[in-house]
């Protein structure tokens, strides 16, 4: 007999062994001799109100759950019945058990439960969280309670990758000197000031991620983060700037109109219009959405007649709400068109308008002027209701690409368009396959 062949006889009577004697002690509580790093991982899988149950298993349990590093609060937790005061009553009471219990890190505190703060219960829970080295701090769905008061020290978590904020009043500190480990901010519906904004998001150093929702009358809005890579905007803000924002990949702006204004609305002498001063500052984006309250205000300020195009490298482009009864709102989209030589692929949602003479001449002309979509493969157009202004759009798409692959049109409520609507001009691609839909 080989050496190799001893070897692994050995071996295999060893592990006959082990299941002999696992099978002789089927009682036994492997479960509870995991490494704690293997429960852990089980544990915060499951709903906090379910983990939190594992403490009547034994007295060994009784407070295992006590010591997780992810600590979800959600409607899970608690009975519809239950109001936000009391919600928050059952909250205090599961976070002092793990304030008593817990020795080691916290990556992850989500209060989502529809629940009622307490600002001073709410104060020494993020102080604790702070000590154990929160990351993820997560504040949604706060019932019953508009700004509340948050302490400013939650903006010198030193570990905090990412926050998300719902409700409250935003105060950085006076030193605040930033978090140097925050990669994703959320902010929705909360109070904050333009200068305290515009210094939360310069001060974090590898910002990646930055959502700015339903947060009311922001002044001049500066982005102002070199390693800012997805944007996401739904506000009121009255001006904005995209500085120093070079690597930004996705950009979804949505601009709610401000009827009272505290800046100048009138363009200054020598000041390039909004269309060339925003997307001189988007040059290496690779999606960007823009509905149509966002191109009105892209169209302040003339389009000087040698723009060349910046966005080279951006392959789709979605264009929300379109006006084609607009003027002002045709033109600046054809600007956007001309600014993305590029472009594959292009969504339009279309917003109900009736036609108008001007759009119409304005199309026409572009079409007798060689106008073209060089590298666009796929058009999809959703909401028309087949007016001469979006037929005359759709057929100048059809004329004008080359490279057109499929084309897909859709109306709500409404008769599909008959495809003999699209053959008022020659195709320039012999490849394009048409899709008429309605829903």
């Amino acid at each position: 007999m080989s050496a190799k062949e001893s070897v692994d006889e050995k071996r295999g009577k060893l592990e006959n062994s082990n299941v002999t004697q696992m099978e002789s002690q089927p009682n036994i509580d492997r479960i509870s001799n995991l490494p704690w790093v293997l429960l852990d991982t089980i544990l915060v899988k499951l709903p906090l109100r379910d983990a939190s149950r594992t403490s009547i298993l034994s007295t060994k349990w009784r407070y295992k759950w006590t010591g997780l590093s992810k600590f979800v609060f959600d409607d899970k937790c608690f009975p519809s019945s239950l109001s936000g005061k009391v919600r928050w009553g059952e909250c205090m009471r599961i976070i002092n058990q793990i304030r008593s219990y817990h020795d080691g890190p916290v990556e992850k505190f989500k209060l989502a439960a529809y629940c009622s703060p307490n600002s001073s219960d709410l104060d020494q829970c993020i102080l604790f969280l702070k000590e154990r080295g929160v990351k993820d701090f997560i504040l949604q769905d706060v019932s019953s309670i508009r700004w509340l008061k948050l302490p400013s020290f939650l903006f010198s978590c030193p570990q905090l990758s990412c926050l998300e904020l719902f409700g409250c009043i935003c105060k950085i500190p006076s030193d605040f000197v930033g978090l140097n480990c925050l990669k994703s901010l959320q902010l929705t519906e909360v109070s904050i000031r333009t200068d305290t904004l515009e210094s939360l998001i310069r001060n974090c150093p590898i910002l990646e991620r930055l959502m700015v929702l339903s947060i009311a009358r922001l002044a001049f809005l500066r982005i102002h983060n070199p390693n800012l890579k997805y944007l996401k905007i739904n506000s009121q803000f009255e001006d904005i700037c995209l500085e120093n924002s070079m690597f930004l990949d996705s950009v979804d702006i949505h601009k709610i109109p401000v009827y009272r204004t505290t800046v100048a609305q009138q363009v200054e002498q020598g000041r390039p219009c909004n269309l060339v001063r925003v997307f001189r500052c988007l040059i290496g984006i690779k999606r960007l959405t823009l509905p149509s309250d966002f191109l009105e205000f892209l169209a302040n300020g003339e389009v000087p007649e040698n723009f060349r195009p910046v966005l080279n490298h951006l392959p789709i482009l979605d264009l929300r709400e379109v006006k084609f009864g607009s003027l002002k709102q045709v033109a600046v989209l054809v600007s956007v068109l001309r600014s993305c030589p590029n472009v594959e692929e292009l969504i339009i949602s279309v917003e109900k308008t009736y036609s108008s003479n001007p759009v119409l001449e304005f199309l026409v002309t572009l079409s007798l002027a060689g106008f073209t979509f060089s590298q666009l493969k796929v058009t999809r157009i959703r909401g028309i209701v087949g007016t001469v202004n979006e037929m005359e759009f759709v057929n100048l798409v059809l004329a004008c690409s080359p490279r057109l692959e499929t084309l897909t049109v859709v109306t709500y409520g409404l008769e599909r368009i008959p495809e003999i609507f699209f053959r008022h001009v020659e195709w320039a691609s012999k490849e394009v396959k048409i899709a008429s839909l309605t829903l």
